[in-house]
């Protein structure tokens, strides 16, 4: 069996900053932590290039970085939820909800994949309600990886 997308290890439901960078690198940490990504550096630097290719921010306050790196060792999904949010160039203002996709480099369509999915998810409203108001991070992990991970 594949290892799930995402984890409650992989989440966060209380981003400690309203900076871009530092918010994605916290999630990252988790990545590094869990073993799905074996180089932070590496990864963050090829977060920041695909940032630097078009901002990753969604209208009503998401935000999706998102890369393909040598460094992540299986497609996974970081979640965040920010108070304050957090800012990925979305018109509309700050992400209060993240989502940090990591695919690994050979890993072709993976990310496309997830991406459409949680964009699908993402129009709903019942869906960005639930990641809001949840409490426990098993149980956003669980409610994702049954939304978007199949």
């Amino acid at each position: 069996m594949t290892e799930p997308l995402i984890t409650a290890d992989l989440v966060d439901l209380d981003l400690p900053s309203d900076d871009r960078r530092t918010a994605v690198e916290s999630l990252a940490q988790r990545l590094l932590t869990a073993g799905r990504v074996t180089d932070l550096d590496r990864f963050l630097a090829d977060i920041e290039a695909r940032e630097a290719q078009m901002p990753t921010g969604l209208e009503g306050g998401i935000g999706i970085p998102h890369c393909r790196s040598a460094a992540v060792t299986a497609p996974t999904l970081g979640f965040g939820r920010s108070a304050t949010g957090v800012d990925f160039g979305a018109e509309d203002g700050p992400a209060r909800l993240v989502f940090l996709i990591a695919a690994p480099a050979g890993g072709d369509t993976d990310h496309m994949t997830v991406l459409a999915a949680l964009a699908r998810r993402l129009v709903r409203k019942a869906f960005k309600d639930e990641l809001l108001g949840a409490t426990d991070a098993g149980h956003v992990a669980d409610y994702i990886q049954q939304e978007v991970g199949g």
